[in-house]
């Protein structure tokens, strides 16, 4: 779990202005594409404004990273030492919705903070919540909503986390075994190069199969609290979606999918090539 909390900071350092990217257009009403929000962003902050909740995107790595990949890796290790042999791709994916579903419950803290210190740049100036660190951001969550505010959204939250984390370490480690048999020996096993096929492709998918909980999960974390006596602007998970679909078409859905994926492919590499040469070093042995 320490191996994959370090894996991923350092993949966070280079993806985070991806992440900030792709909240902000998750949140944004208005239909923009990828360059024009990062021109609109970058205008009103500066770079600093893409570097905005990275001690939230460090505590993350801590919190969700570290369980997702650690406790797959685990579950990956210990069922092969019962002697059941290379398990399959749908009992591989079966270990990712497990440490997915514990590692987003665990995280839903500092994904709360990630996505409101991601998006505070695209608020007027008057209206910015001006979050000094990932600390502060909790601290004023928890004064000012309570301290379930800090699971807001952790529905969806632990829904795209599954998803996601069968699709991509799954894939991954399914393709790690199967690619250079695929590929007639061209891609060799345990090889870097395979290792960057294996992530690519499974980025694409677990991105495609996940945006539609990551665009909902945006919308309900960043929401504001509704004043005494009023309704929340979302009643549930299910009551955002058809709002947003309502309001923005079905493609709405699928907002953020270009930085996402764009984020995701380099940050599944970087973050699971350290993870496993890390692990390689210490113990010998493969992490995925």
């Amino acid at each position: 779990m320490v191996f994959s909390a370090l894996g991923g900071m350092g993949a966070a350092c280079f993806c985070h202005p991806l992440d900030v990217l792709r909240v902000t257009m998750q949140v944004e009403t208005v239909r923009r594409s990828s360059l024009e929000t990062l021109g609109m962003v970058y205008k009103r902050g500066g770079m600093r404004a893409l570097y905005n909740g990275l001690t939230a995107a460090f505590l993350r790595q801590w919190l969700y990273g570290s369980c997702r990949v650690g406790i797959y890796s685990w579950l990956l290790s210990r069922d092969k030492q019962l002697g059941y042999g290379e398990p399959s791709l749908v009992r591989k994916m079966g270990f990712g919705v497990v440490s997915g579903s514990i590692g987003s419950f665990v995280g839903t803290p500092s994904e709360l903070a990630l996505v409101r210190m991601g998006a505070d740049s695209r608020l007027p100036p008057a209206e910015r919540r001006g979050y000094k660190n990932v600390y502060d951001c909790l601290s004023r969550i928890a004064r000012e909503e309570g301290a379930t505010g800090m699971w807001k959204g952790s529905g969806p939250t632990i829904i795209r986390a599954s998803v996601l984390s069968s699709s991509v370490l799954g894939s991954t480690s399914e393709m790690k075994k199967s690619l250079p048999i695929m590929t007639g020996g061209v891609l060799s096993p345990g090889g870097a190069e395979t290792l960057l096929v294996a992530t690519v492709i499974a980025s694409a998918f677990g991105t495609f199969a996940s945006q539609p909980f990551d665009v909902v999960k945006s919308r309900i974390q960043n929401m504001p609290s509704p004043a005494k006596g009023e309704a929340p602007m979302y009643a549930s998970s299910i009551d955002c979606a058809r709002k947003v679909i309502a309001r923005e078409g079905p493609l709405a859905m699928m907002k953020g999918y270009t930085p996402a994926f764009i984020k995701l492919a380099p940050y599944t590499t970087i973050s699971l090539f350290l993870t496993e040469k890390i692990t390689q070093y210490v113990t010998g042995k493969d992490a995925l």
